[in-house]
């Protein structure tokens, strides 16, 4: 998960000027920014629509492609808001990168503003992964390694545990190996591919007064097994929640799917650790929000090993 640094300066006069370019219809609108993001920057165009660009990674550029190539068909049926891509800017001298103009969906980031009301965000995310869930295409886009058995990202896992345990900044490393160790173990899923949003972490989820309200940041959309997906319920829900969204969850996983989604939620708490408290794998200082959220997670997770 390395972050190459090629930072793009944006400016809301620069977002106007693109706009001027190639939407004008759009470009009196007031503009302001929204959020600097892992791969994007998000700035707001007036009340219900916003400009996202590229500015730190250069695989951003086929993940904004592949939102406005899918989102728009998926979004219907999902009961939660997502940012439904409107227009597509193409690469052009004033801004070397394709960028999107989306639906605004209002809340606060998870990583800032966890999910508290618990038996109401467990059945919100239940239902949102049951709509998404189903069969893709078979020209749906791959996962980057992340759609298969837990077993393939073992090294990756390995390094992680490392680096974090060094840093002393997991309590009970054993308890976490014989997590992954236990996901690695359960049969694969042998089911059809199907959608997955991909990177439900807390700052890619958001919640108004304490309940999940939508969800943002579809780059990671592909095609899998749902336990990658499904191991959001140990990220992103309060304390003794899992349980009741694996109850509303349809249809209910099976044993070895609850195995691969408790290991994927070990490796994807790691990472957000490493970021978070670490500043790893990313720019210098990390994303300090992602550690709170990532430590609540792994202790969760423990208490189930």
């Amino acid at each position: 998960m390395t972050h190459a640094e090629t930072e793009t300066e944006v400016s809301a006069e620069l977002v106007r000027e693109l706009l001027r370019d190639q939407h004008p219809d759009l470009a009196d609108r007031p503009v302001r920014l929204g959020a600097r993001g892992w791969d994007n920057q998000l700035w707001r165009l007036g009340d219900d629509l916003a400009v996202r660009l590229p500015w730190a990674t250069q695989s951003a550029d086929a993940l904004l492609r592949k939102e406005h190539t899918w989102v728009p068909a998926l979004a219907p049926r999902l009961p939660l808001p997502v940012p439904v891509p409107q227009r597509l800017g193409e690469p052009s001298a004033r801004f070397p990168r394709p960028w999107i103009v989306t639906t605004w969906v209002p809340g606060e980031p998870a990583d800032r503003a966890s999910a508290t009301r618990a038996a109401e965000s467990a059945d919100t995310l239940a239902a949102f992964l049951t709509a998404l869930h189903q069969p893709a295409p078979n020209n749906a886009p791959e996962g980057r390694g992340r759609g298969g058995p837990p077993r393939d990202h073992t090294a990756g896992f390995a390094d992680q545990l490392t680096s974090a345990t060094e840093l002393d900044l997991v309590p009970d490393p054993e308890a976490v190996r014989a997590i992954w160790e236990d996901a690695t173990a359960a049969p694969d899923w042998d089911g059809p591919a199907l959608w997955l949003h991909g990177d439900l972490h807390p700052a890619n989820v958001l919640t108004t007064d304490g309940a999940i309200s939508g969800v943002v940041d579809f780059g990671d959309l592909f095609a899998g097994d749902p336990a990658f997906d499904l191991a959001a319920a140990w990220l992103l829900l309060p304390d003794g929640a899992a349980d009741r969204f694996h109850a509303a969850y349809q249809p209910t996983p099976d044993a070895a799917t609850l195995r691969r989604a408790r290991g994927w939620a070990v490796a994807r708490a790691l990472v957000g650790i490493l970021i978070g408290d670490a500043g790893l794998h990313g720019r210098p200082g990390g994303k300090p929000s992602w550690g709170p959220p990532a430590q609540a997670a792994l202790r969760r997770l423990i208490a189930t090993a």
